[in-house]
């Protein structure tokens, strides 16, 4: 990956960032394609077919998005070795949160009993883990926090029309989490450049909006724009990272749908790497996709501490980001 960002010249290098530990969660309750057919005209055979998915964790109504957000924060702080007194900044991607303030952040810091954190939301939907990732990065870098969780959380069966078989095939609940700390003096980054942007023009294509808020999206316009305009903006984030695509040991893409991650891998060009498929048994968990794939395939051991890894995030707004991390 690049060295540390240098300042002026005679200015010492700010120190890079690290993931140091990463965990996810998911609700107890299991909703699968057959279930899914008792609501609405639908098959096993048609969701598996068209978006890959089988089953997906539905969260009950006692349960919040910054419960989710905290329990995966606990997680990753648990695999850190760190106490929540550890923590100075708290970034929580979300879209799904009901209330505006406190915001998520906020709740979670609450929860987990951190003192005095830096608590800020990001709402960049799909994409907001990997935005959330580069603003901790970019903060680390900067001098002004040391330690932080940054979290991708969301309760997609909130803001679901149950009735609509187009979108309620595709969703489920979950979070994921990091550990990001500086990295220690003469240590290479951890976290490469981002590579990040939006098409705003073409924001109606992926919405939650209205009272109360509803998802929807327009299928054919994401699919064209993912499969033809994403590859070369991932190939690019790779070269920002100072690797090719054949050096990843990892593919982490937003989990938005099987048909679009497998021609998008393809096209990357990452032969040697493990491509994540977790949207097949988690659904579409917007902001929490890539943190949950990610924490699965690590705990799975797929993933070596040290392997170069691509997250890729995409999708609402028609934003993506994306970065080069090494594992924990």
């Amino acid at each position: 990956m690049d060295p540390a960002t240098h300042g002026n010249e005679g200015d010492p290098a700010m120190n890079g960032s690290r993931i140091t530990a990463i965990g996810h969660y998911q609700p107890a309750r299991v909703l699968t394609n057959k279930d899914l057919a008792a609501l609405v005209d639908t098959s096993d055979e048609w969701i598996s077919s068209r978006v890959g998915i089988r089953t997906r964790h539905i969260a009950g109504p006692d349960e919040p998005v910054d419960e989710l957000a905290a329990h995966a924060a606990a997680k990753a702080l648990a695999g850190a070795g760190l106490s929540p007194g550890d923590i100075d900044l708290v970034l929580v991607a979300t879209s799904t949160a009901i209330d505006r303030s406190p915001n998520t952040a906020a709740r979670v810091a609450a929860r987990l009993g951190i003192p005095q954190p830096a608590a800020m939301d990001v709402n960049v939907v799909c994409a907001g883990f990997t935005h959330a990732l580069a603003t901790a990065d970019h903060t680390v870098r900067a001098g002004a926090a040391t330690r932080a969780l940054v979290i991708g959380a969301d309760k997609m069966s909130d803001v679901t029309d149950w009735s609509d078989r187009s979108t309620c095939v595709l969703v489920g609940d979950g979070a994921g989490a990091a550990v990001v700390e500086a990295c220690p003096p003469g240590e290479e980054p951890g976290i490469g450049p981002v590579l990040w942007g939006s098409v705003p023009e073409m924001g109606h294509a992926v919405r939650i909006e209205g009272t109360p808020p509803r998802f929807a999206q327009e299928g054919q316009s994401v699919y064209r724009w993912a499969t033809t305009r994403l590859p070369a903006i991932a190939r690019a984030a790779c070269e920002r990272a100072g690797v090719t695509p054949e050096d990843l040991a990892g593919v982490v893409l937003h989990q938005a749908n099987l048909r679009i991650i497998e021609p998008l891998a393809e096209k990357l060009g990452a032969v040697n790497a493990v491509v994540a498929r977790d949207v097949t048994e988690s659904g579409n968990t917007s902001a929490a996709s890539v943190p949950l794939a990610f924490s699965k395939l690590v705990e799975q051991g797929a993933l070596g501490s040290g392997d170069p890894v691509l997250l890729f995030g995409f999708g609402g707004n028609l934003s993506y980001a994306g970065q080069v991390v090494r594992c924990p």
